[in-house]
């Protein structure tokens, strides 16, 4: 392909390391962990180091696929190659229709964090929520070299602040606090470790970045472990802060940091914690903006998308038609929820099983693609089997990839007398090789 149709590499570490951060530390990190206090009590801490634990097997399968098989394609791309371009495609669709959603609903549940401490009402988040899905969608126009270094701003400013909850958490800690250590028996620290998963996802979303690392060996495996790090400590040391100070029972289980921070500064710790749940959930959607545009230019590219999909801009060479598919899909989904037609938590529940069914199909790729080293199996099998044992209990969003499906299917019914593969695949005859040699 000429420059005028490729993706540019501006992606260095440090960008990457802020990308996968803001892709995985997500509004979870403000509520997760005072819902898993209430579950589990001081025992949801036991739930909180085996998930910290396991989330650096679960980074690298993604890490170590993105830098042996760059492409802006990412699980799909890894897919296609383990298996076929029919599977590829249905996993690359899974993720392109969960961030029209899950966009959205970070948004909205930021803008919640401001608008409750600022005492204003649901016409101000809705403004609030749409302003960041603006942020997230002109940011990746730009570029992702713009992109990744805001995105470095906003982790800085988001760990800055965590830091400082967690610091001012520790003169209100005390023993007492972790008495009874299991007061609700040990099965629920198994209900709290299924929940702890949801604020583990998001590695994947990086890879479809991949194609756009300057080094995709040193960005990706790198800078998906040192990530990897951060997000477990900060996650760790929040819930350890939580349950120490039992601000899940003074302030709630939905705002236990702001009842942290509040006890530390005054009523200026209402609004800090606002704000930082805006910082967070808008480096949540330029990730995942990113991700999102990338795989409708990489299905558009091999003829599995419309082809007004995969253009790409003229000035900043980003894939612009995938993004004016999220900007309509932002609107309608922005304009279904202010007026009524559907809740937040309807809209939080249906991308659940599209995203697991994608990491689940990336985690099944790095089996068969990372055969040639024995730690990269390793980590893709156990991967793939804790993520496999999470998904049933998604319950009725299982519909929402089965209508994708149902949809692709009859899609390709219409077109069958068309090659499933476009000439033009990012599917290389090298990758191939690549695969073939193990």
């Amino acid at each position: 392909m000429t420059n005028e149709n490729k993706l540019q590499s501006t992606i260095g570490l440090p960008q990457a390391i802020a990308l996968y951060i803001g892709a995985v530390l997500g509004s979870g990190v403000l509520i997760v962990p005072g819902l898993a206090a209430q579950m589990a009590g001081p025992a949801s801490l036991l739930a909180w180091g085996f998930m910290t634990l396991l989330i650096l097997p679960m980074a690298l399968s993604m890490g170590l696929l993105s830098a042996k098989f760059p492409n802006a394609g990412g699980v799909s791309h890894f897919v296609t190659l383990a298996f076929s371009p029919r599977a590829g495609a249905y996993i690359g669709w899974f993720f392109l229709m969960s961030v029209p959603i899950g966009a959205p609903v970070a948004a909205l549940t930021g803008a919640g964090y401001m608008t409750a401490a600022m005492g204003w009402g649901e016409e101000s988040r809705i403004m609030l929520a749409a302003a960041m899905l603006a942020v997230g969608l002109v940011i990746n126009w730009i570029g992702m070299k713009v992109a990744g270094r805001i995105q470095i701003a906003v982790v800085i400013a988001i760990v800055a602040v965590l830091i400082f909850a967690i610091a001012a958490a520790l003169p209100q800690m005390k023993t007492i606090h972790f008495t009874p250590f299991v007061p609700h028996g040990w099965l629920s620290v198994g209900q709290a470790a299924a929940i702890l998963f949801w604020c583990f996802i998001g590695w994947e979303a990086v890879s479809h970045m991949s194609e756009e690392f300057t080094n995709p060996e040193r960005s990706a495996v790198r800078g998906v472990t040192i990530a990897a790090v951060i997000v477990g400590l900060l996650y760790f040391l929040t819930a350890l802060a939580t349950v120490g100070t039992q601000s899940y029972l003074a302030g709630g289980s939905d705002a236990s940091l702001i009842w942290v921070i509040s006890r530390a500064i005054g009523p200026w710790g209402a609004i800090i914690a606002g704000l930082t749940g805006i910082f967070i959930c808008t480096a949540t959607i330029i990730a995942y903006v990113g991700a999102a545009s990338r795989v409708a230019y990489a299905l558009s590219r091999q003829g599995q998308a419309f082809r007004w999909m995969g253009v790409l801009s003229q000035r900043f060479y980003t894939p612009i038609g995938g993004i004016a598919f999220l900007s309509v899909c932002f609107v309608i989904i922005m304009v279904l929820y202010s007026s009524g037609a559907v809740s937040l938590t309807n809209l939080i529940q249906l991308p659940n099983a599209t995203f697991i069914l994608t990491y689940l199909g990336g985690c099944a790729a790095g089996i068969k693609l990372l055969r040639g080293s024995r730690w990269g199996v390793s980590i893709s099998w156990i991967s793939f089997i804790s993520t496999a044992v999470v998904f049933p209990f998604v319950g009725w969003a299982m519909l929402y990839p089965c209508l994708i499906t149902v949809v692709l299917w009859i899609t390709d019914r219409i077109r069958h007398k068309r090659t499933f593969t476009h000439p033009n695949s990012a599917v290389t005859e090298q990758e191939k090789a690549t695969v073939r040699r193990g």
